[in-house]
């Protein structure tokens, strides 16, 4: 920790949610500002660049600064009046919570811009393509800091727009029908928020996050709550995806460029998860209480579901697409999220938060590698890739194939890396759910849990067994190993990975206390 100004710190948080929609504005110049290049493309492909890494290294900076004594505490808080008539508030802030996932999305979309400078996909002029991405970031960004509920909304749709364009110009095969549904889809489960979100504002006469927190739904009778609480949860489930509303996070994936499925998967996702924890929580416990064992139950369906679909695709003769895999085995690991928020327990929710920050890295890493594959191979079918032009990786290109076996046993859970920690708390919260919920209920919820972490096992080694091991073959032509530009946008998403298996207590030091706050109802 460093010793930071509140207002410095103020100034930090605001720049870091309002720079890259400035960053946009100034790629949709002629020519973005202090920039040069070799060619207008190269130039504006560099402000990208210049302006997510600027953006990180303020987020670098505040985490820095940020109180670790008292990760409970909102940090680096602004609070300015802006639609009177509903007391609607420009209120940011960071605590133990948001500062993972801030610091999360600021990487993940440097990396990205990063990747695109010297990987940029194929489509329309990248002018729009970085103003979209910057767009994108703001939006992500707004979401984990903003603590008013209308703020909160507009933030989780600012990022729709982006996206669909992202998958609809930028994409592959069957992209513009991958971009109606998830746009179509999204917006149908926004909608269904909102009405949870105002119920709660014109109810408890305020929109205050932080204020509804403390109060822990004093003000909100039983029947608000619930009846709030399932209208917001179908709009979090949605983005999250919870089973059975992720039909549309497969023909996503499958039809984005690499850098949008990075986004889509380490980013996007994470609003879901993160707007159970931040909102229905601690402002309707005792309609998360009503709720939780079906959340938990479809939690697990989805662990199980996602699996099984894995392990379908992983099989000889299947035309498995790699993209399409990865992103069911989404669909299983924010299962294991949602299982521990729905225990309602410090263990359980912490594990959840944890297992949010190791999906985003993993993924991210897998989601670039499989980008890798397809651009060298012209394809991410696994029977092809096991069979044909991608036979015997480890042969081919060694570094490459590492790295995808390292992103596999880490995507399974193997103890000493990030993905390992995360599961285990969300099983132990389910061992013992909070007071109210039946234990017998969690405890097969956990069983079941557990023998998801088996098929993920199964399916990722039969991944890596098709694909990266065999002979090579004489006929198969060569292919490049991983590149400088990959080595600089992979290793801190390697390095952080081990990072989280080997010291849990980083990541864990600062989720604890405000989780332990936000179950208590907001007192310390």
């Amino acid at each position: 920790m460093i010793d930071i100004s509140e207002s410095v710190m103020q100034f930090l948080l605001a720049l870091i949610v309002v720079g890259p929609l400035i960053g946009a504005v100034a790629a949709l110049l002629p020519a973005p500002p202090g920039l040069k290049g070799k060619s207008p493309d190269q130039a504006v492909l560099r402000h990208g660049v210049v302006v997510t890494g600027a953006v990180l290294i303020a987020a670098i900076v505040l985490g820095l600064g940020f109180d670790r004594d008292h990760p409970a505490k909102m940090q680096a808080s602004t609070d300015i009046s802006w639609i009177q008539a509903l007391d609607v508030r420009i209120h940011l802030g960071i605590d133990g919570i948001s500062l993972p996932l801030l610091l999360l999305t600021a990487l993940l979309t440097f990396l990205c811009a990063l990747y695109s400078y010297f990987k940029m996909p194929k489509g329309p002029s990248p002018k729009a393509f970085v103003a979209l991405l910057l767009v994108l970031e703001t939006g992500t960004l707004a979401t984990f800091v903003v603590l008013d509920l209308i703020l909160f909304f507009l933030a989780f749709e600012m990022v729709l727009i982006p996206m669909y364009f992202l998958i609809a110009r930028w994409g592959g095969a069957q992209r513009t029908q991958a971009a109606w549904k998830f746009i179509l889809y999204t917006l149908l489960g926004s909608v269904v928020m909102l009405l949870g979100l105002l119920l709660i504002g014109l109810k408890s006469g305020t929109f205050d996050m932080v204020a509804l927190a403390t109060d822990n739904g004093r003000g909100l009778t039983t029947s608000v709550q619930v009846t709030a609480v399932l209208a917001i949860a179908v709009g979090l489930a949605v983005k999250t995806p919870m089973w059975p509303l992720h039909s549309w996070l497969p023909d996503a994936h499958t039809a984005a460029p690499t850098v949008g499925s990075v986004l889509l998967a380490g980013v996007l996702l994470k609003m879901g998860t993160y707007g159970f924890v931040r909102i229905a929580l601690p402002i309707a416990p005792e309609g998360m209480h009503t709720f939780a064992p079906y959340l938990a139950a479809l939690a697990v369906v989805g662990i199980l579901y996602g699996s099984l679909a894995c392990l379908s695709l992983a099989r000889k003769g299947n035309k498995g697409d790699l993209k399409r895999l990865i992103a069911y085995s989404s669909v299983g690991h924010m299962g294991f999220v949602l299982l521990g928020i729905a225990s309602m327990t410090p263990t359980g929710v912490n594990g959840a938060l944890f297992a949010n920050i190791a999906h985003g890295l993993i993924t991210g890493l897998l989601f670039f590698l499989v980008g890798a594959l397809k651009d060298r191979y012209g394809t991410a079918d696994l029977d092809t890739l096991a069979q044909g032009t991608g036979a015997a990786l480890y042969g081919r290109a060694p570094r490459l194939g590492a790295l995808l076996a390292f992103g596999a046993v880490a995507s399974l859970g193997l103890p000493g890396l990030a993905g390992f920690w995360g599961e285990m708390l969300t099983m132990f919260g389910a061992f013992d759910p909070a007071e109210g919920l039946s234990r017998p209920a969690f405890l097969t919820f956990m069983a079941l849990a557990g023998l998801g972490t088996l098929l993920t096992a199964a399916y990722l080694l039969i991944v890596v067994r098709r694909v990266c091991m065999g002979e090579r073959r004489e006929e198969t032509r060569a292919i490049a190993d991983v590149q400088g530009y990959e080595y600089a946008s992979w290793t801190p998403l390697v390095a952080l990975t081990v990072l989280a298996g080997l010291w849990p207590a980083v990541l864990l030091g600062l989720t604890d206390p405000a989780v332990q706050k936000l179950l208590a109802g907001g007192k310390s």
